[in-house]
């Protein structure tokens, strides 16, 4: 520190957290791993639709697949016919794929995760996606899902970020979870990521129970806001706004046609411009997102 800067903790100011990436040597890469699931960890599709957004915004190009044999029931998640560009029929099978891409102008490259909750072997598969990990040199994993809870489409979509990682915990002031309950995948990955020493990150997007049917862009932005902070990357998602907009106005709309469920969304709104005022506790407004978690697992065994 200089002369002529001044220390925050003279002026009662609280310095920002640090961020996740760490700076690194000229000529050097950082490496994130981007993973989210279909499924169960993923209400209105929001997570999966995030990271399909961001492969496509930086060009990622496919480097591995996960054998779907070993870990999918299909007669749960069934493969699906599709044409392709040539008007033949081909069965696209579930599976899990890994695309990496260089972010423009930056020295981070991405590894993203996208697939479909497994039916089975849940040890084996996410110790599968660490050999794919340690191979691409990933430095840091960030874990994006989504859930129902009781929020108001009308107000910002709250994403919560927690992480297990003592160090990463103190060094970005974040919380651990302190849900109890069933998991997804997203929770067990958290889990096998740390115990391999990797910095991980969960981020989980709230998405209205009552507009659970996806697309969900405004929960979708919402995650993409979470991850721009944290990688420090600026990213062009105006035609992503333009679309939540729109969304947001469609379940206006719906809302006023029904005077109940209008009724439950002013309830809703109350609620949360309640928890917003400033003798809202932080811990108070923690509290109510765990019961959102808490319910989430009450609903899906």
């Amino acid at each position: 520190m200089n002369s002529f800067e001044v220390d925050p903790t003279e002026t009662g100011a609280v310095p920002e957290p640090e961020r996740l990436l760490q700076p690194v040597p000229e000529g050097q890469r950082i490496t994130v791993m981007l993973a989210a699931f279909e499924g169960w960890n993923d209400a209105g599709e929001a997570a999966s639709d995030a990271l399909r957004y961001l492969n496509k915004l930086w060009g990622g190009k496919k480097v591995a697949a996960i054998d779907a044999d070993e870990y999918y029931d299909f007669q749960f998640t069934r493969p699906t016919i599709r044409r392709t560009s040539s008007g033949e029929r081909k069965i696209k099978w579930p599976s899990t794929r890994i695309f990496k891409a260089s972010v423009p102008d930056s020295k981070v490259d991405v590894i993203f995760v996208q697939g479909t909750e497994p039916s089975y072997k849940w040890r084996a598969y996410t110790a599968e996606l660490l050999v794919h990990a340690a191979a691409l040199h990933v430095d840091y994993v960030i874990l994006v899902g989504a859930l129902l809870a009781d929020v108001p489409h009308s107000r910002p979509i709250p994403v919560s970020a927690s992480t297990d990682d003592s160090a990463l915990r103190e060094r970005m002031d974040l919380e651990a979870s302190q849900y109890e309950g069933p998991v997804g995948i997203v929770g067990v990955l958290a889990e096998v990521a740390l115990l391999a020493g990797l910095p991980t990150v969960s981020l989980w997007a709230a998405v209205p129970h009552y507009v659970a049917q996806a697309p969900s862009p405004k929960a979708q932005l919402a995650l993409l806001h979470r991850i721009e902070e944290l990688l420090q990357l600026p990213l062009d998602s105006q035609d992503l706004v333009e679309e939540s907009d729109a969304w947001e106005r469609g379940v206006d709309e719906l809302a006023t046609e029904d005077p109940e469920i209008a009724a439950y969304v002013r309830q809703l709104e109350e609620a949360k411009d309640t928890a917003d005022l400033p003798e809202a506790s932080g811990e108070s407004i923690a509290r109510e997102f765990e019961r959102y978690l808490k319910r989430r697992g009450k609903e899906k065994p």
